[in-house]
């Protein structure tokens, strides 16, 4: 046996089975054709993280910093010398150790990384010095006390509200606090000039993924929205520049496409927002069965997606404390996580969404348990009601046995748009 007590043997199934439900994933994304060369260093990465169980190439010999959520400021880790790499994990094969850890009802994000952190095998999590996770709901909440008596994990308090400007404040101590805990662990040194150097770097990545989202707008099509997705993923594990690096190769593909009038599918296709719990590799059936099933993702409004980058820090006092106050701003003040009491500004950020991607359709994806966003959907089921934008809730967890019933139901609803459109041209009515 192993020093954690699960036997080679087991370890060998568990990798095997990972490999073969993440390899899948990766074809699949390649099967909607068309896809990008440029792309493919985003691919590698996600197979060298779920398949090949390696150390990924671009963070092999750097120290790393585990995190499991966006409200750990990447830019306060990245100034203390390490690379933050997002743990939130989509394997369905590590949810399945994780559901005999957890409660029954506990979401299974938190069973997969329950379940990683059981098997040993990951690099990505063995080589980690810290892991810091923000007490944004009950089960990130338990998650920090069970990963805490395994390896050195910090917790970050999230005020329950944003709207004034105490919350900031209390989040500002946070961040604070913070910082001997990271230089105690990467043996760096967060400093006015290492966080400047830090926020330039992610502010190159925000550039880029601007301009990506330029293209993503483009209609016809330039490239479909789970290859996107699979590219958003990837920042998860990349440092920003390197990451920012390869997207403007991206964005430079594009545009030669854009130019020779390239696209990878016809315009008609109807046009589809996801938003709600992650959406984390390889738990990505649901983008991919939307773009099989004829419809086209246009845009997500979830945390493993634009959400990362859509809001630089605005600098305008190049202090130490100056630049932690103004992260601690970017953090709270846009942040349209449903954990916040009053979370008026997803509703806007999803219809300013909408009316910016031409959207025709919204799915809600819901993880099993994930109560913090199930709360929301009624919400938002009225708001998109006087848009006469059709939505669906659609719950879902890791497992591979709801694959027909959930493609039943999407395509469905992509035929629901399709019948629209057609009664609205026949009215006369303009249709997008």
């Amino acid at each position: 046996m192993s020093e954690n007590g699960i036997d080679e043997r087991r370890k060998l199934l568990f990798r095997q089975k990972s490999m073969r439900v993440a390899s899948s994933y990766l074809r699949r994304i390649a099967a909607l054709g068309n896809l990008p060369e440029s792309v493919r260093p985003f691919l590698d990465v996600l197979k060298q993280v779920s398949v090949d169980f390696q150390p990924v190439s671009m963070i092999a010999e750097r120290k790393t910093v585990g995190t499991f959520c966006l409200m750990v400021p990447p830019e306060l880790v990245e100034a203390a010398g390490a690379v933050p790499v997002r743990l939130c994990s989509g394997s369905y094969t590590a949810y399945s150790i994780g559901d005999g850890i957890a409660p029954r009802d506990a979401c299974p994000l938190v069973k997969a990384v329950l379940g990683m952190e059981e098997m040993g095998i990951s690099p990505l999590y063995e080589d980690c010095k810290l892991f810091i996770i923000p007490v944004t709901c009950d089960c990130k909440k338990k998650l920090a006390g069970m990963l805490g008596e395994r390896r050195p994990t910090a917790i970050l308090s999230v005020p329950s509200s944003k709207e004034q400007d105490s919350d900031t404040e209390q989040f500002l101590r946070e961040l604070y606090r913070l910082i001997p805990v990271l230089e105690q662990y990467t043996g760096g040194r967060v400093t006015a000039g290492t966080l400047a150097e830090s926020i330039n770097r992610r502010g190159y990545a925000q550039y880029e993924m601007s301009r990506f989202f330029t293209f993503r707008r483009n209609v016809p099509y330039l490239l479909y929205g789970t290859q996107a997705m699979a590219i958003m993923n990837a920042l998860s594990y990349m440092p920003a520049l390197e990451w920012g690096e390869c997207l403007h190769r991206v964005n430079e593909e594009l545009a030669g496409r854009l130019a020779k009038r390239q696209f990878v599918a016809r315009e008609n296709r109807p046009r589809i927002l996801i938003t709600g719990s992650p959406v984390t590799f390889p738990n990505i059936k649901i983008p991919l069965l939307i773009e099989e099933m004829g419809g086209m993702l246009v845009a997500d409004e979830t945390c493993l997606g634009e959400r990362s980058l859509y809001d630089p820090v605005v600098v305008t006092d190049r202090s130490l404390d100056g630049m932690m106050r103004a992260i601690a701003n970017r953090y709270i003040r846009p942040c349209t996580c449903p954990s916040f009491v009053e979370n008026r500004q997803r509703i806007f950020r999803i219809r300013q969404m909408i009316k910016d991607y031409q959207v025709q359709g919204v799915i809600c994806h819901i993880l099993r348990g994930c109560l913090v966003y199930d709360y929301e959907y009624q919400r938002l089921e009225e708001e998109l009601e006087e848009l006469h934008i059709p939505v669906i809730r659609v719950e879902s967890d890791y497992n591979e046995e709801d694959v027909e019933q959930l493609r039943i139901r999407i395509e469905a609803f992509i035929e629901l748009i399709k019948r629209r459109d057609v009664v609205r041209k026949k009215s006369g009515e303009k249709v997008l």
